[in-house]
């Protein structure tokens, strides 16, 4: 198949994009390498099936394409609490343009959607029928209603046009190609570890996370873009298995022998304090379920964020 990737130069997009050509499949990655990056990418640029174009996704793109997996959006509260506007402008004309260009070419399209459209949840764990509870006008609202009216766009288009449509929620992601700076849990421990640094909490530290290695949240997308018709989601995608704060920072200070101590600083507004998916529609659905335990992920982590710091 030709399949175009959105944000394909980023964290996840780069590993979908290698499991995408392992199988036999033509991929175009566009990205306006706000938060991707080209050394995420240029193990492919000689690949003859893979192509990288530089754009923006809120502007129209049109390319002869099969299936479109939109991944375009800054998904770290430094990045899109720093460009709020520009991150909505990407989830909403992002999502529209996409879906214009997959109505267009008869494709189908998956929305790489988000664990925050549930916001500081409830109910634990999270199901796929709960509405959430986001503040619509708070820091975090950028990316948590754009993503939310995202969902929302997509299963109108199905509705309307009949558009062949897939919404994965995708919960906390971690693993190799992850940015250095991008502001997130897994990456700023394993970072400030490294180099001895303070190990930053905030709140408490008993919040939860439920963290998946990005191999298994890229296996559970490619089996959710290649399942049946029927199958739309919202699919939550993400490691049941929950842990707080505190837990992660002690088990990366004893996996890279750090001798960095815990700081804990003042909880963000809107923080959630809890996350974790019920994945028994993705097991049933599509017979998946993650895999790679936290350890075993932090331990196949860190040789690459040692290696990223020390260029």
């Amino acid at each position: 198949m030709r399949i175009l990737i959105t944000g394909g130069a980023g964290f996840i997009g780069s590993h979908l994009t290698e499991r995408l050509l392992r199988e036999d499949n033509e991929v175009i990655a566009i990205d306006n390498f706000f938060t991707g990056s080209r050394d995420n990418v240029k193990r492919f640029l000689d690949d003859k099936n893979y192509e990288v174009i530089r754009h923006d996704v809120t502007v129209p793109f049109f390319a002869e394409v099969d299936m479109i997996f939109n991944l375009a959006c800054p998904a770290s509260p430094v990045h899109y609490q720093r460009f709020p506007v520009q991150t909505l402008k990407t989830s909403l004309l992002g999502s529209i343009n996409m879906l214009e260009l997959a109505r267009g070419k008869n494709a189908r399209i998956i929305q790489a959607s988000t664990s925050e459209v549930y916001g500081d949840p409830n109910i634990s764990p999270q199901v796929e029928t709960y509405w959430g509870n986001v503040n619509p006008i708070g820091i975090r609202a950028c990316y948590d209603e754009g993503k939310r009216a995202s969902e929302a766009l997509f299963f109108d288009y199905n509705r309307q046009f009949n558009l062949d449509i897939k919404i994965a929620r995708i919960f906390n992601t971690y693993g190799p190609n992850m940015a250095l700076n991008d502001g997130r849990v897994v990456s700023n421990f394993i970072v400030q570890a490294l180099q001895n640094m303070p190990i930053t909490i905030y709140g408490d530290g008993l919040q939860t996370r439920s963290f998946c290695f990005v191999s298994d949240l890229v296996d559970g997308l490619y089996k959710l873009a290649f399942s049946d018709d029927g199958i739309q989601g919202p699919m939550n995608l993400g490691n049941p298995k929950e842990f707080t704060m505190i837990q992660l920072a002690e088990l990366i200070i004893e996996l890279t022998g750090s001798k960095s101590k815990i700081e804990y600083k003042t909880l963000p507004a809107d923080d959630p304090k809890q996350r974790k998916p019920d994945i028994s529609k993705a097991q049933k659905e599509l017979n998946w379920r993650p895999t790679v335990e936290l350890r075993e992920g932090i331990e196949a982590s860190i040789p690459y964020f040692s290696a990223a710091l020390s260029k």
